[in-house]
């Protein structure tokens, strides 16, 4: 399983001979000039949540890949549907074996609604299970204690959780959602695309060492195998 970070919450993942995009936010994100939109392939495209800075690229994304597939909860696929798109709808609690692995919908505390009003249901976060690998993609959220339901049912091998804090945890309840979860290989996200969410990255970097645990901090465009 092959990990790219595109910025912000902006992820490829290749797994199984698929490529996924997950919440597409580069187009507007200065930070991510550098990656060319139009060359990523995607068979699926996992939201978790309707917010423009995780759903703006949908549509150009869609456009390029005509036959990808939208993975989404049902508000926002209903959002979708209309626009022709092709979606696998799912709500909290559920699961479903794609050609890729499994991948569960699991529960975020944030908000949802999209650039022009429309409500986008409850958001969520997703644990993907392919290759032998399992990944826990948090979304924007809160620390939650419902994150220890996770490690109830899947063993991960990397949490990928928020760490810019004001919309969404911080560094140290980071910290606590990847014992939440059991899990002490972490990729940061969610920090720095705006001045709300700018972090001191060696801070970040320390006090997982001192806790124990790898906080990775990639650059745009970089990738990590797992």
């Amino acid at each position: 399983m092959k990990i790219t970070f595109y910025g912000h919450a902006s992820l490829g993942i290749e797994v199984a001979g698929k490529n996924i995009i997950v919440d597409p936010f580069i187009s507007a994100n200065a930070k991510a000039s550098h990656i060319d939109l139009a060359s990523l392939k995607a068979d699926y495209i996992l939201l978790t949540h309707a917010h423009q800075d995780h759903t703006l690229d949908v549509e150009f994304i869609m456009a390029q890949n005509p036959n990808a597939i939208i993975v989404c909860n049902a508000e926002m696929a209903t959002y979708y549907l209309a626009k022709e798109f092709n979606c696998h709808m799912m709500n909290h609690g559920g699961s479903w074996q794609f050609d890729f692995g499994k991948v569960k919908y699991v529960n975020a505390i944030h908000s949802s609604s999209f650039a022009d009003g429309t409500y986008g249901g409850n958001p969520g976060g997703f644990v993907i299970e392919g290759e032998h690998k399992n990944i826990y993609i948090a979304g924007d959220t809160a620390l939650t204690m419902d994150m220890k339901l996770i490690p109830m049912r899947t063993k991960l091998d990397l949490a990928i959780l928020p760490i810019g804090d004001n919309f969404t945890m911080d560094v140290d309840d980071a910290i606590l959602a990847s014992d939440f979860v059991d899990c002490d290989k972490v990729l940061g996200y969610h920090y720095d695309t705006f001045g709300y969410i700018e972090i001191n990255h060696n801070q970040a970097i320390k006090k997982f060492f001192d806790a124990g645990k790898d906080l990775m901090l990639l650059e745009i465009g970089q990738s990590i195998d797992i």
